[in-house]
């Protein structure tokens, strides 16, 4: 269970809030209007060290395996994040809050660039938002990827598809990485999947029949859709075996090439869900 000093919640009102973990600045909580729109495990583990399974995880400076001694998915979802603003009320009604990460000598040991990251969330009735800046403070330019791990809770991954993939290039992480093109309007998910989307449109919507919420990006041109599936589930310490079924991952995100950033240069990215 996380401890209260680690939560930061945005209010909007008394149907809508977002609770934030400072443990990877990961969002564990988006209700609105009633009803939460995210999966967390009831297995995940709050102990400030290991990711939270589940939520909107922080993945910088590097999507997947790192190498030896260095963390997949890099260290930001595992480090502890600064929070610069407090929830706020801004002029149009909605709240916001912002967060930061710099480097260190802990992220220097690892990959020895100076960098700062501002992490601004969102908050109004009906969408959530994600605007995503990295500063390079250093002398030296760096390559780093990056990508928001939203965990979507879903009633029934069986009823659930994602429509605007149709005619992509994909690689299929579960097929040795081979490279393939979706064919299906909806793109839905019958077996373990772990799939990276290449040069997607800015708008995605997950559907039961029905559009319940849409996803639209900037800068972030990569659509990564993950579900494990029973088998691969039951093989997680933090994400119990049943629960592939209430969840589906829908990750904007720039990974299939690094981003190359000079001293003194900003890179720019936002996600935003519409219900």
């Amino acid at each position: 269970m996380a401890m209260r000093g680690d939560l930061i919640t945005l209010q909007f009102d008394e149907k809508t809030s977002s609770t934030v973990h400072l443990h990877g600045a990961t969002v564990l909580s988006w209700i609105c209007r009633g009803e939460e729109k995210l999966f967390v495990s009831k297995k995940a583990i709050f102990d400030n060290k290991k990711a939270i399974r589940g939520g909107i995880p922080v993945v910088f400076p590097n999507f997947g395996p790192w190498g030896q001694g260095r963390p997949q998915h890099g260290f930001a979802r595992t480090s502890r994040w600064m929070l610069h603003t407090e929830p706020t009320k801004a002029e149009d009604g909605a709240i916001f809050a912002i967060f930061t990460l710099e480097d260190d000598e802990e992220t220097r040991k690892v990959w020895d660039f100076g960098f700062r990251i501002k992490y601004k969330l969102t908050l109004k009735v009906d969408t959530f938002s994600m605007d995503f800046r990295v500063d390079n403070t250093g002398c030296n330019t760096f390559d780093f990827t990056c990508l928001l791990h939203t965990y979507l809770r879903v009633p029934n991954i069986y009823n659930t598809g994602i429509l605007g993939l149709k005619g992509l290039t994909y690689i299929d992480k579960v097929k040795e990485g081979k490279e393939f093109e979706e064919g299906r309007e909806i793109v839905t998910i019958p077996s373990n999947y772990d799939r990276i989307y290449m040069n997607t449109p800015h708008e995605q919507c997950l559907t039961d029949g029905s559009i319940t919420m849409k996803l639209v990006k900037l800068n972030l041109p990569d659509t990564v859709v993950w579900n494990p599936w029973q088998e691969k589930a039951a093989q997680m310490s933090d994400f119990a075996s049943e629960e592939y079924q209430q969840m589906v991952c829908i990750e904007a995100g720039n990974v299939a090439k690094p981003i190359t950033l000079e001293p003194g240069k900003v890179f720019k990215a936002n996600q935003t869900f519409y219900v």
